[in-house]
């Protein structure tokens, strides 16, 4: 090179516009609000998903498969939320949360002692829980958001179902899960039947087979099958659902992540509609 010559910058390629709201600048923002007024929310938690997923399983779930929403039918994607609420009992002067114990009170089934299990960090009480989640969906309205889709962890999952009502009242926004079986309190039968009988919800288990195979699809380097016995007489500690050793899968997962999509697409563009 000689000296005091410049060389040209490299080209940059161009980027896609992100879909996340903390990467968007005002312009960018404005025309994503612009051209579908949706924000998704994901519910996250840091907790035991069995010795083969990471603890942050459940946001790094929805979070993948808001992504994917959002540039497939518009909306913004707001960061994880890493608190959540679930059953809590104490034993031994000690708190026990969620899959710490709730595997002990299923009758004939798999058992297991309750236990604080390792990593687990992100409860709080239901009356935070629901402070947090109403203030977010205040602000998104405020914001100028006509419909929020809040997804994840299940009990958190449940709150925003027992709660969508009033808060749509309240915040004149349409609010929605990615349930099949209850989207906004409401059953499609035909979709339900098939993401049950094929496995091809969104988190619809836990640690097991669904939430294994959406893992091992969206995070593949993180899944580390080989930390479960592959005696599968032994159940695996506080997993819940189909035995992923047998059943979990990329492929699976990414059968999940396509017919969920197209169908919350559907959902979304529907929404849409009525908000305009």
């Amino acid at each position: 090179m000689i000296s005091g010559c410049s060389q040209p910058a490299p080209e940059k390629v161009q980027e896609e516009i992100p879909v996340e709201y903390v990467k968007l600048i005002p312009e960018a923002f404005r025309k994503r609000i612009t051209e579908a007024p949706i924000a998704y929310l994901p519910l996250g938690t840091l907790e035991w998903h069995g010795e083969h997923l990471p603890l942050g399983s459940d946001g790094m779930q929805s979070f993948s498969f808001m992504k994917d929403l959002a540039r497939e039918a518009g909306g913004i994607v707001l960061p994880m939320l890493y608190l959540g609420p679930d059953i809590m009992m104490e034993k031994d002067e000690q708190e026990l949360y969620g899959m710490d114990y709730w595997l002990s009170l299923e009758e004939g089934k798999m058992h297991m002692a309750p236990q604080q299990l390792d990593g687990s960090s992100y409860w709080v009480p239901d009356e935070l829980f629901h402070q947090i989640v109403e203030h977010s969906i205040k602000q998104l309205a405020r914001a100028g958001f006509k419909i929020i889709v809040a997804h994840g962890h299940g009990p958190s999952t449940r709150h925003v179902i027992k709660y969508w009502r009033e808060w749509e009242e309240k915040y004149k926004v349409l609010i929605y899960t990615c349930w099949s079986w209850d989207v906004r309190g409401e059953n499609d039968l035909e979709s339900s039947k098939q993401s049950d009988r094929e496995g091809l919800g969104i988190m619809t288990d836990h640690a097991a087979m669904n939430e294994t195979s959406l893992m091992m699809y969206y995070y593949p380097d993180l899944v580390k099958m080989e930390r479960l016995t592959a005696d599968t007489a032994i159940w695996p500690l506080a997993v819940a659902g189909r035995d992923p050793r047998l059943f979990a899968s990329a492929e699976q997962g990414q059968k999940a992540v396509e017919f969920q999509l197209a169908r919350m697409a559907e959902v979304l563009r529907e929404a849409l509609e009525i908000t305009r």
